[in-house]
Parts: structure tokens; C-alpha cells; sequence
């Protein structure tokens, strides 16, 4: 049986990941630091390790008990906004702080990592939907110190004979029946709006109405938890090194997405309409062509009103989120 060393298992899309791995008969060990995971967020059949990445010692004492045969890593600082105002942060734990783990994954033997990137490696993209041939021009330090990671991996296979796989999406969504998303800082749209459905907040802004979409307002490309949890399984079985984008090559807008929310939860959101903000792209959305072609990926999970569904009852039956 294979040991799984998940960092960031304790955040939203890692912990997901944990039950999944789990649920197909891995076993797991969590390593995380708790500063925006949880510790009700980590299912109880894994093995928990509380400790930063910043400090080797403790990584080490870790992988020594676990003894992993592969590393996922989700462990990353993950606001844009905050990444431009505050870029040593997210080079530190995004950049550096990855570097220690990848020495220490190479130290112990691992030979297989996956690696949880973005599609904001890419910025402002030529066309989409985004596939994996576009030039990688990132706006924000978020971005680039993810796409510094990825040129790291590619060097550390190389060198260290390292099987790796980076996945690389933009908005994760929706929720299992044990865990969902709790963000001690909120930017995803669907809890935001959720949120408004549940009676935590008056209503949700809607950044720019005037963009040449259907509808004017911005689409984006949701994809399903559970469909993500199956693209980091497959990709530990690949035995070839590669990026890979998923997405769902369609998209939604803000307003079908608080269409949708109204309509599953059965509560009017009221939606404040705003000026657009600086560097938001009309659409954004990945195609994901080559993981489904190599790694047999198939998403199930492909109507935003799926994937509200699952995000509402787990807030319905988690008001408080984690509580923590």
C-alpha cells in the first residue's frame, strides 16, 4: 500500500484530496501548519504532522515516521491581491519553502510528486480556452511563484531523476459530504455568494457588467472538487513527467453563478454591481484536451448547478465552516 505526504491537507482542496486518496485504499500522511488550514479538515484515518515547510527539521522528522512513497503539494500562500502587495511572502512559502520540501522528498527516495499549480501561471492569455502551449506570463508574484516552481520541478527531474506531474486549474468548487470550502480570508465567488443565501452577508459585488461576454460580466472556469481529486490520482500513476491544464473548456459567468446559487438554495442574492477591476480578463478558461487524452481524466461534475448543490449543503449543514 502507498504513502501519500499531502501538504496543505488541512485547506480546502487538499483535505478533499486526503479522503479521496483514502477512500482508494492509500494511506496518508498530512503535513500542515494550520495558518489557513484546518484541523477538522483532516480526515481521521490520515496520519497528521502540524509544522511549516520552512523548517527542514521538522519536514525530515516527518517524512522519517511517514515514509511516503510520493509527495502531493498543496501547501501555498494563494491571493493574488495580497501577493502584490505583499510579493516575499509568497516567494518565501510558494518558492523557497517548496525548495525545502523537494530536498527532503529527493533525501528520503520519494520518486514521484505532484505539484497543485494554476492556470495563473499563463496571465492574460492570447486565446482560450487555455491549453498547455501558450506562452507562461504570469501578472502577479501569485503567478510567477508558482511558475518558478514549475521550472524548479523540471530541473529536479532532470537532475534527481524525479517523476513529477503539475496540475494546473483556476477555480476549484463545491464540497463532499464531510468537507467543503472555509476560507479565513474569502475571495471565491461561490461561498461569497453562499454566504449572502445563508444570511452571513447583505449581498455580493459584481465586478464589471460591461465585458463582451453573454451576459457582461466575467466567466470563469469552475471545476468540480471531486474531478480534481481524480486528476491528482491519475497523475500519481503516470509514470511520465508533464503539465497538464484542467478545466471544464466551457465556463461560467457571475451571473449564471448567482443564477444558480438563487436557484438551489431557494434565497434571493442580491448582487451590487461595480466597476470592473484592474486586470480581470473577460474569460478565463482552461482546456484540458491533453490530461484527458494521456491520463484517461473524464470530469463528472460539469453543471455549475452541480457543483453549487454539493457547495450548499455542506454550508447548510457547516454554517460556522470548520468553527475554528
Amino acid at each position: 500500500m502507498s504513502t501519500i505526504f499531502v501538504t496543505g491537507g488541512a485547506g480546502y482542496i487538499g483535505s478533499i484530496c486526503v479522503e479521496q486518496l483514502l477512500n482508494e485504499g492509500y494511506r496518508v500522511a498530512v503535513f500542515d501548519n494550520l495558518t489557513e488550514g484546518h484541523r477538522k479538515a483532516v480526515d481521521t484515518r490520515a496520519d497528521f504532522f502540524q509544522g511549516d515547510l520552512s523548517d527542514r527539521t521538522v519536514l525530515r522528522h516527518a517524512f522519517d515516521e511517514a515514509k511516503p512513497d510520493a509527495v502531493m503539494h498543496f501547501a501555498a500562500s494563494a491571493l493574488v491581491g495580497e501577493s502584490m502587495s505583499n510579493p516575499s511572502k509568497y516567494f518565501r512559502n510558494n518558492v523557497a519553502n517548496g525548495i525545502n520540501l523537494l530536498d527532503v522528498a529527493v533525501e528520503a527516495g520519494v520518486k514521484k510528486f505532484v505539484f497543485s499549480s494554476t492556470c495563473a501561471t499563463f496571465g492574460i492569455p492570447e486565446r482560450v480556452p487555455l491549453d498547455e502551449t501558450l506562452p507562461q506570463q504570469p501578472i502577479n508574484p501569485y503567478g510567477e511563484s508558482k511558475l518558478l516552481f514549475e521550472k524548479i520541478l523540471r530541473w529536479y527531474g532532470q537532475i534527481h531523476n524525479l517523476n513529477f506531474t503539475a496540475l494546473r486549474y483556476f477555480n476549484a468548487a463545491g464540497a463532499t459530504e464531510k468537507f467543503g470550502e472555509d476560507h479565513r480570508i474569502e475571495t471565491h465567488l461561490i461561498p461569497n455568494v453562499l454566504k449572502v443565501a445563508l444570511g452571513q452577508k447583505e449581498s455580493v459585488d459584481i465586478f464589471g457588467t460591461d465585458y463582451p461576454t453573454p451576459d457582461g460580466t466575467c466567466i470563469r472556469d469552475y471545476i468540480h472538487i471531486l474531478d480534481l481529486a481524480q486528476a491528482h490520482i491519475l497523475a500519481l500513476k503516470s509514470e511520465k513527467s508533464d503539465f497538464y491544464n484542467l478545466g471544464t473548456g466551457g465556463g461560467t459567468s457571475v451571473r449564471e453563478v448567482i443564477d444558480a446559487c438563487s436557484e438551489i438554495s431557494g434565497k434571493k442574492i442580491t448582487a451590487i454591481e461595480q466597476p470592473r477591476r484592474a486586470g480581470d480578463p473577460p474569460r478565463l478558461v482552461a482546456a484540458s484536451d491533453k490530461i484527458r487524452t494521456e491520463l484517461g481524466w473524464s470530469p463528472k461534475y460539469q453543471d455549475i448547478r452541480q457543483i453549487v448543490k454539493d457547495a450548499w449543503a455542506w454550508h447548510v449543514k457547516n454554517p460556522g465552516g470548520y468553527g475554528d
